[in-house]
């Protein structure tokens, strides 16, 4: 019923299909966006199936591919070919990102499947009138910190346009060199991620911001609607020139998002000890948990 066979590669031209679909069964986690599977298909070559009015998505890092759970009607016999299927080609974990409602189903219909929650890819979620606001005690410091920003440093806010693309790409080339994205391989597929976005921009539902310090891009935001209440920040990046910068680019993508979205995702921390603490800093309303299949010992 299904096969590697099935599976075809993630395409710009696949933009209508996955926002049809996505209009029917609403995403949650970033990973499963159209936007973040073509900037990242230089990495982690994403595939899809589309059987018995299901996608199935798969990706393949280091020639290890990984499936994602059918997003569709509830399907026990596909969900069972697609364990058959993931076991066969994948390691020891052959399903990923498995949302808890789809994780209680697929525990109906296999009972016993070693299902384990994925911490590092739990994915925050915040009020967005928190970020834009910024209120009470909890955001003291960062209201400090952004205001010290704006106080020393003469900014401007521009929204991303084909007028400042260059710029924006100067600044990119400018933040890997301070990051050392040359001997950092994630770094390194990041700007390549960023530049896929900015050179399809019109071809994709994102939106972004920059902001200028004393006339020079220091700071940009991408992001896009991922449903009805939530959007998603793809990208923030920022140069140490000015303190406070990374906090004051957040503060404004929030203001203008929170107009029409009840919630920001900001995604996930990937287990990287000072992202986590730094994503917690800003106190998330929920978080967007996952669980994959570990097959057994």
């Amino acid at each position: 019923m299904l096969s590697q066979e099935d599976f075809k590669p993630v395409t710009l031209a696949d933009r209508t299909f996955f926002e049809q679909h996505y209009a029917l069964y609403p995403q949650v986690h970033s990973d499963n966006t159209f936007t973040n599977m073509v900037c990242w298909n230089h990495y982690a070559q994403y595939t899809y199936a589309f059987v018995e009015k299901n996608i199935i998505l798969a990706s393949t890092i280091d020639n290890t591919t990984r499936f994602r759970p059918p997003i569709g009607p509830r399907n026990p016999t596909l969900l069972r070919a697609l364990i058959r299927l993931a076991s066969d080609v994948s390691d020891n974990e052959p399903i990923v990102l498995i949302d808890p409602e789809t994780a209680l189903w697929m525990r109906e219909v296999c009972p016993g499947i070693n299902l384990v929650p994925d911490r590092n890819h739990f994915e925050y979620v915040y009020r967005a009138t928190d970020l834009a606001e910024l209120p009470g005690k909890n955001y003291l410091t960062i209201r400090r910190q952004i205001n010290k920003f704006r106080k020393n440093c003469t900014n401007v806010v521009e929204p991303i346009s084909k007028e400042n693309w260059e710029d924006v790409k100067r600044f990119l080339i400018e933040w890997c060199e301070w990051k050392g994205c040359e001997g950092d391989p994630v770094l390194a597929h990041e700007k390549e991620a960023v530049f896929f976005a900015l050179d399809h921009f019109d071809q994709l539902p994102v939106r972004g911001l920059i902001i200028r310090v004393f006339s020079k891009v220091g700071a940009i935001s991408l992001f896009e609607p991922m449903n009805n209440d939530t959007a998603l920040v793809h990208f923030e990046k920022g140069l140490p020139d000015c303190e406070g910068i990374y906090k004051a680019i957040n503060n404004e993508a929030a203001v203008r998002l929170a107009k029409k979205f009840t919630y920001i995702n900001r995604e996930s921390d990937l287990g990287v000890p000072g992202l986590r603490e730094a994503k917690l800093r800003y106190h998330p309303h929920h978080m967007v948990e996952v669980y994959s299949m570990k097959r057994d010992s």
